[in-house]
């Protein structure tokens, strides 16, 4: 073993010692079934000094960096899927300061004196009928004669719902401002967007009541109404055009974003393949008198789901080194970050249900861990941007150059 994994398991057995995720395990299938946040959870997270993980040493943190977490989010996923995509949120804003800061700019660091604190941060960037994400927003923000703004909008699947005292959010400068054009544009509306943080305590807050989805579900992600809510001043991070104008902070936040829910992807499907090749070994083939792990053609269809996940943790090994190293990859870094995102959802479904058929009907049951795994992987489908959104950037690159 090298130093380097050596170093990594040390890390793992610090914050998510073996038992603690066997507990996580237990506790998931009961806040599935319960449809509720991950209450116990999160305060076993606090006490191993999880949700600091990203802070500098200089501000009281550990100063891990995006490899080291998304090796760990790879362990969190694979015994608590919902835990580790909604924990993602918060790690994801610290992440985005760390980045930031290792890059030169400062000016969000007084996040990580709040981390410390004990705040609980939460992203709130994604938009009903926005597939233009980060380059355009229909979140309205009206600017103050102070230097704030006030935002009216709705941001959708803002996971920790229940918890969260700080969320990063961005709109749509002007006072009737849509913030994005229409269907058929080549371009989001002209004009400025601002990114800056809002805190829990404001008025114009009010978050949905509803959630009831098909997996993922004690991420409790649901949708917040923004009604004439004061961003203030001091808060703003960014005024950055609409469009495709690059940005250190958008970077930050694309790359935390698509390589930590990459990671929690990729643990669930080492957690799947893994009950796959138990199921096997368990299940007896009358025909062949042997167990299904020795029958060829169940062997090979596993090996195929196996065969595709091994490429998601290589990707995110190199890509996290890359950005930790701050290796410039120019206009090729959105083809990794989206590419390796995209990639660990597709490994992640194909082993769900390739252990779902390797453990034969026992899996179908609601009580087994690969019914909640096959249901957990399905929300991959739904971080933008979309395979269909992505392809014609890759087409791009090759073609269009």
């Amino acid at each position: 073993m090298t130093d380097r994994e050596t170093h990594l398991g040390e890390l793992a057995e610090k914050y998510l010692p073996a038992e603690v995720c066997e507990r996580f395990r237990e506790r998931a299938g009961v806040y599935d079934r319960e449809n509720r946040f991950f209450d116990e959870d999160l305060e076993e997270l606090k006490s191993l000094g999880y949700l600091t993980l990203f802070v500098p040493e200089t501000y009281g943190g550990p100063g891990l960096n995006l490899h080291e977490v998304s090796r760990l989010q790879q362990r969190l996923a694979s015994a608590a899927p919902a835990t580790a995509l909604a924990i993602n949120m918060h790690l994801m804003c610290t992440g985005v300061v760390k980045a930031l800061n290792d890059r030169g700019d400062s000016s969000l660091n007084w996040v990580f004196e709040e981390v410390m604190a004990g705040e609980i941060f939460a992203f709130g960037i994604s938009e009903p009928s926005n597939d233009w994400v980060m380059q355009g927003s229909n979140t309205v923000a009206e600017p103050t004669s102070d230097g704030g703004y006030l935002l009216t909008g709705v941001k959708i699947f803002t996971s920790l719902s229940p918890v969260w005292t700080r969320i990063i959010v961005h709109g749509a400068i002007g006072e009737n401002s849509t913030g994005i054009a229409g269907p058929d544009a080549d371009e989001p509306a002209e004009g400025q967007l601002v990114y800056g943080f809002i805190e829990r305590s404001a008025e114009g807050i009010t978050v949905s009541d509803h959630w009831d989805v098909m997996g993922m579900r004690a991420s409790q992600s649901r949708a917040t109404i923004l009604d004439q809510v004061p961003m203030r001043p001091e808060r703003v991070s960014r005024t950055i055009p609409a469009g495709k104008h690059p940005d250190p902070l958008t970077f930050a936040i694309t790359s935390n974003f698509q390589l930590l829910i990459a990671s929690v992807y990729a643990g669930v499907a080492a957690r799947a393949l893994e009950l796959g090749a138990a199921g096997l070994k368990k299940r007896k083939s009358a025909k062949a008198g042997a167990t299904f792990a020795e029958v060829p053609e169940t062997r090979a269809r596993l090996a195929d789901a196996h065969l595709d996940y091994l490429v998601v943790p290589a990707m995110l090994d190199a890509y996290t080194r890359d950005f930790d190293d701050l290796v410039d990859h120019g206009a090729g870094w959105p083809l990794r970050l989206v590419g390796a995102r995209i990639k660990a959802s597709d490994a992640a479904r194909k082993a769900a249900e390739t252990a779902l058929i390797c453990t034969g009907g026992s899996g179908f049951d609601n009580s087994h861990e690969l019914s909640r795994l096959y249901r957990d992987a399905t929300a991959g489908l739904f971080h933008p941007p979309s395979a269909d959104a992505a392809r014609p950037m890759y087409a791009a690159a090759l073609l269009d150059g």
